[in-house]
């Protein structure tokens, strides 16, 4: 190449709007680290360690899909151990008055375990990717991560609350990271993040998902590290849960057992073994026929298939595209060459009504509670880029049918009939009712414990209003979660109180 060419290029490159935001990043996270106390303070940092108190909204479960929501209490103390990578988070979560849950996750280098309680088991990979995730994006570690990162550029400026903040981002495992930094403090506001991390708990059902933490109430630690006392976090723009940090411990003394998973557990660990999650979850083995044609598939997540002669209602479409897709190949299975005419979706719990896709992208009329409609349409819209299913594949017009009073499906012996619940808790839930069996499906307000009684006697009694206000006649009723059981039990139930 001839020296003037070379010249040429070189002054080419150095113009390109990716060599000038490559050199203007630097500056702002050069600017952005000496405000946190230091890239050489911050890289130094081999153990931070946090408790915090806080809550969740429970957006997968509650009555309206908008809010206000269900609230689950929290109480979270984390490891991050940055010298051997190594995490450790226990969780303790309280839903009043009764409920409440112990947990604790482990992940040491590339292993992970999951504890409930005393009960130890081996976690899978998807525990240490989004554990790796975690402590990349930490406050102690993001502004390190974009600077590492070989991606990392400037985009424009936005105003959050009134204040400019600069935006950086990069990518990290594949998906887009974005930092918010305060013009005024250069500290980061808040980080957005589209990968594995943003896709748990409820976010891994509601295909593309982001996750934002914003950061508040700024602390001088004394090691000289600035960190940020609360904690708030959304998912794609809904409210998720706020934490705020009681202690903050930075390089302190801590027991190595925290972070040692015991060999008996280790051994257990396959890194190779598909990571539970909606997509990967097994249709029920058992399959129940409570009448001629009316077969109930139990499992975490039960279905129901009713058979009409000419063709077949399934009730339920929860958890997934490929759950709803086993569901289809069983009932193929079991009627051969008999069309599904309808599914009937009961709830607006993200769980009962995720796999309502693969019914809308085969053009399956779909019936859903009319209160639903919102959460139903916005589910039917979201998009799946990140995991493709059948409906993003192949967009459809969805065939939607709102049910609002007494809605009938099919005749003769299986003819269904359906009616919104409208109880105080079971506001957005509905139930289906066989007459000429006297048999109810009340959809899932309530549960079943291990001593044979009922988790609330509020929606039970709901339930057993609701019945008595349709003058229906029961003998039997099941349920998402439960099997068929004498009708006789709510009504024993519904006159107590809890």
């Amino acid at each position: 190449m001839k020296l003037r060419q070379f010249v040429a290029l070189a002054a080419m490159a150095a113009a390109s709007p990716l060599y000038a935001a490559d050199a203007a990043s630097t500056a702002v996270l050069k600017q952005a680290l000496e405000a946190q106390g230091g890239a050489q303070k911050l890289r130094a940092v081999k153990t931070v360690a946090f408790e915090s108190s806080g809550y969740r909204n429970m957006l997968e479960q509650s009555e309206r899909p908008e809010g206000p929501w269900l609230v689950a209490f929290l109480d979270i103390t984390e490891l991050h151990d940055h010298e051997y990578k190594a995490l450790r988070r226990d969780v303790k979560m309280a839903v009043p008055p009764a409920q409440q849950w112990n947990t604790s996750l482990v992940v040491s280098g590339d292993v992970a375990m999951n504890a409930f309680g005393a009960n130890q088991v081996p976690g899978n990979s998807a525990d240490v990717k989004r554990a790796g995730e975690s402590m990349a994006l930490s406050p102690e570690r993001v502004l390190l991560s974009a600077l590492d990162a070989a991606d990392t550029h400037l985009e424009a400026s936005q105003v959050m609350h009134g204040v400019p903040h600069q935006v950086l981002a990069f990518t990290l495992d594949g998906a887009p990271v974005r930092i918010y930094l305060n013009q005024y403090t250069h500290l980061p506001f808040a980080v957005d993040y589209a990968g594995p991390l943003a896709h748990t708990a409820y976010g891994a059902f509601i295909g593309d998902a982001t996750q934002r933490v914003t950061w508040t109430f700024w602390r001088l630690d004394k090691s000289g590290l600035r960190y940020p006392m609360q904690w708030d976090y959304q998912l794609n723009g809904m409210a998720d849960r706020t934490l705020m940090l009681r202690k903050l411990k930075v390089d302190a003394p801590f027991d190595p057992a925290l972070t040692t998973i015991p060999e008996a557990v280790a051994a257990r660990y396959k890194p190779q073994a598909p990571a539970p999650g909606p997509d990967t979850t097994p249709l029920g083995a058992k399959r129940t026929e409570i009448v001629p044609g009316i077969v109930q598939i139990e499992a975490s997540w039960d279905v129901a298939i009713v058979d009409q002669g000419d063709g077949l209602v399934v009730i339920e479409a929860p958890i997934s595209s490929n759950y709803s897709k086993q569901v289809l190949d069983e009932a193929a299975r079991r009627y051969p060459g008999k069309r599904v005419k309808a599914v009937v979706s009961t709830s607006d719990s993200w769980p009962h009504l995720a796999g309502i896709r693969e019914y809308a992208a085969r053009g399956i009329p779909i019936y859903a509670l009319g209160l639903s409609e919102p959460i139903v349409r916005r589910t039917l819209a979201a998009p799946h880029t990140r995991q493709p299913d059948s409906l993003q594949r192949a967009p459809r017009k969805p065939e939607l049918h709102w049910v609002r009073g007494k809605t009938v499906i099919g005749s003769g012996p299986n003819r269904v009939e359906l009616y919104p619940i409208m109880g105080a808790t079971t506001e957005r839930q509905m139930m289906a009712y066989f007459p000429q069996h006297r048999l109810l499906y009340g959809s899932d307000p309530f549960q079943k414990r291990q001593d044979g009684s009922y988790t609330a006697a509020q929606p039970v009694s709901e339930l057993v209003q609701a019945v008595a206000r349709e003058q229906l006649a029961v003998d039997r009723f099941f349920m998402m979660h439960l099997p068929p059981a004498p009708y006789s039990e709510l009504l024993a139930v519904e006159g107590e109180a809890d």
